[in-house]
């Protein structure tokens, strides 16, 4: 009988509807990060970091490029023979086939892969956050105190804690209530949607609420093991944790890896981020090339001006091009003669000379405001921008365009320019 003490079980099926454009063909969690990460690294070195060697990735959403970053797990130590990484798509059984409905239906669909390494504990995470985090200190504060479940929380500002799942905790960090966003919040710890549970009572917990629609932690099993009245605890982190679900927490999250002092630190020695790295060669910066506090990924080749911004792998900026404060993902191409103001650009982008990016006045976007905002210029994977085109703030364009899709060769601030995929 294989026995895993703790085993992980990452939810990773998310599209990430907030960022746009940039999940159109890919799951949010596969997105890329920091130059030459996607954001599931995190969690997975985390997990490998703290000593958890059995994880279950679970996926749904787009998750062809999720599958190929993750293969059998070798960046992360994590191709074992007993454990390792294992990815959980949903699957057809018997009797119905059905999708992952809510966060914990997914891993009550997976009852069987848990029960195979027949855990003391499991824990649960999201595919989609940055952050850094011993798990083994969380167990050990968990067994400290005869926990059936511990949640992660973290003290949030309270005009925004109504956005949050909330704790409220005794002295001794026991928690006497939980409320899923509350209107009128008792108490700043918001849970970070990181779980311990004894592998008995989660078990319990999701049998019994399995026909609920839409089964969430927050929502069913938080309550029902509450009900049952089951200690819980709250584990309270202070470190860096970032949910990068918004196009500004992401270009934010990414601006600050170059920090003078970064909050976030990816050039730490004990506590490495691991990834799937392509065999790529070093990057070039030309003669004339500039570059002042940016991270660079490899393979790339600078011979213009690069300010403030985290450029990808394999990334070519033309002659005489200036970026600020951008975001420019792998493999894309800027043209020379080009100027970028606080961009995020997806990967495979080519972009024509002498082309401007946000620029002039903000304006509201006119497809989806909550969307694209901050001044941000939001260009999807494999597009296509033709040379001589200016695009304004709060812009988005996603799709092989041609000059006559720009009206007087511009796209006007809060315009959208959609041709690919079927993105609203």
């Amino acid at each position: 009988m294989i026995k895993k003490e703790m085993i992980a079980m990452l939810l990773a099926g998310g599209q990430g509807s907030r960022l746009g454009v940039l999940t159109s063909k890919v799951a949010k969690p596969a997105v890329s990060f920091g130059g030459k990460y996607r954001i599931i690294d995190f969690p997975l070195s985390n997990c490998i970091n703290s000593g958890v060697d059995t994880v279950g990735v679970l996926t749904q959403y787009q998750p062809l490029r999720l599958n190929t970053h993750i293969g059998i797990g070798i960046p992360w130590d994590l191709d074992r023979n007993i454990g390792g990484v294992t990815v959980l798509p949903p699957y057809e059984k018997s009797e119905n086939s059905e999708w992952y409905t809510g966060t914990a239906n997914a891993i009550y669909q997976n009852i069987d892969y848990m029960d195979s390494y027949n855990p003391d504990y499991v824990l649960i995470l999201s595919g989609d956050h940055i952050y850094k985090m011993d798990y083994e200190v969380m167990l050990d504060f968990h067994k400290q105190n005869g926990a059936e479940c511990t949640i992660a929380v973290m003290p949030v500002p309270i005009d925004e804690a109504k956005r949050f799942g909330i704790v409220i905790t005794d002295e001794n960090s026991k928690i006497t209530d939980f409320e899923e966003k509350p209107e009128n919040p008792r108490s700043n710890l918001a849970s970070m949607g990181i779980y311990i549970f004894n592998w008995k009572t989660l078990k319990e917990a999701l049998i019994a609420r399995s026909d609920q629609p839409n089964l969430d932690f927050g929502k069913h099993v938080i309550p029902y093991c509450h009900e049952k009245g089951a200690p819980m605890y709250a584990y309270e982190f202070n470190g860096y944790w970032k949910d990068v679900g918004t196009l500004n927490s992401y270009w934010e999250a990414n601006m600050e890896l170059i920090d003078i002092v970064p909050e976030f630190n990816l050039y730490e020695e004990y506590w490495k981020i691991y990834t799937k790295s392509e065999i790529l060669p070093p990057q070039y910066i030309a003669p004339e090339g500039v570059i002042e506090r940016s991270i660079i990924g490899e393979g790339s080749e600078i011979y213009g001006k690069v300010y403030n911004s985290v450029i990808g792998c394999g990334v070519t900026i033309g002659k005489d091009s200036v970026v600020r404060d951008s975001i420019i993902m792998n493999n894309t191409v800027i043209g020379s003669g080009c100027e970028l103001n606080k961009a995020i650009i997806a990967e495979n982008v080519q972009v024509g000379e002498g082309v401007k990016m946000g620029v002039g006045e903000e304006a509201e976007n006119d497809i989806a405001p909550h969307i694209y905002n901050s001044g941000i210029v939001t260009i999807g994977e494999k597009s296509t921008i033709p040379k001589g085109i200016t695009i304004g703030k709060n812009t988005v364009v996603f799709g092989e365009t041609a000059a006559e899709d720009y009206e007087g060769g511009t796209l006007a601030s809060g315009k959208s320019l959609i041709k690919a995929g079927d993105e609203q």
